[in-house]
């Protein structure tokens, strides 16, 4: 199976600017999110930015990095751009690695590009980890999914799914036991052809509600594959205090030396 990472990167956050350049244990952001990508089987890594810095400093360590364009509303515009940048068949199959996420283990991407390989009847796949507290379940930003027993997604949303109406009823402080509640975890696998596709297709109304992008591929028909994650993923980088657990956690790695 051969597969391709891309990483999108925009240098512009609201919250933290500069987020893929800011330093963590002496590399940057984008450096680290690349090595592990690079760790995986991917038969190439794609840095893909729409900034001069993060293209001159993703030159630096190596990485190969494709310029985008800096009008791209979504990663997975930017995604596109890359693949037809780079002619990449329709059968071939990227895996989108976000450029916040330092601390990804390899072993999920190369699970997540194996998972679309091994399903022909899905153009997107995905990954997701269990929900164990009520305050998780009640987070909206916690992106819950509801999934069919051949593991294919039925909706994702950032409302309680499923509602537990006699559990809720009975002891609404309580999460329920015995019913399925899943986390999304936001990395994919797509089949080139749905890249082509999803830039052509309008926002449609779940999208729009939720603010949810996968939703314009299931709103035309698109299935989407979603599998328990096979190791645990950290939280990616939104805010300082992210930045400063990640920034501790590379520091408590270097000092007992592992990498």
């Amino acid at each position: 199976m051969s597969f391709s990472v891309i990483i999108p990167a925009r240098f512009a956050s609201t919250r933290l600017p500069g987020k893929p350049l800011l330093d963590i244990g002496g590399k940057s952001m984008i450096q680290h999110v690349w090595e592990r990508a690079s760790m995986s089987g991917a038969s190439r890594v794609i840095v893909a930015t729409d900034d001069e810095r993060v293209f001159s400093a993703c030159q630096e360590f190596g990485a190969q990095v494709c310029m985008t364009s800096e009008a791209h509303q979504s990663g997975t515009d930017r995604l596109q751009e890359v693949a037809s940048v780079m002619a990449m068949a329709d059968d071939e199959i990227v895996v989108n690695v976000q450029g916040d996420e330092p601390l990804i283990p390899p072993a999920v991407i190369d699970q997540v590009a194996a998972n679309l390989a091994a399903h022909p009847q899905a153009r997107m796949a995905t990954l997701a980890e269990p929900i164990e507290t009520l305050a998780a379940l009640q987070n909206p930003n916690v992106v819950k999914i509801a999934r069919a027993v051949d593991g294919f997604a039925l909706y994702f949303s950032r409302a309680c799914v499923p509602w537990a109406r006699d559990e809720f009823a009975a002891a609404p402080d309580n999460l329920p036991a015995d019913i399925p509640f899943w986390r999304h975890i936001g990395i994919y696998a797509y089949r080139v052809s749905l890249l082509n596709d999803f830039v052509n297709w309008p926002m449609g109304q779940l999208e729009a509600a939720e603010k949810l992008e996968q939703l314009r591929a299931m709103e035309n028909g698109v299935r989407i594959h979603v599998d328990a994650a096979s190791a645990a993923i950290p939280g990616g980088v939104d805010t300082q205090a992210d930045l400063d657990a990640v920034r501790e956690v590379v520091g408590n790695t270097q000092a007992g030396g592992g990498q």
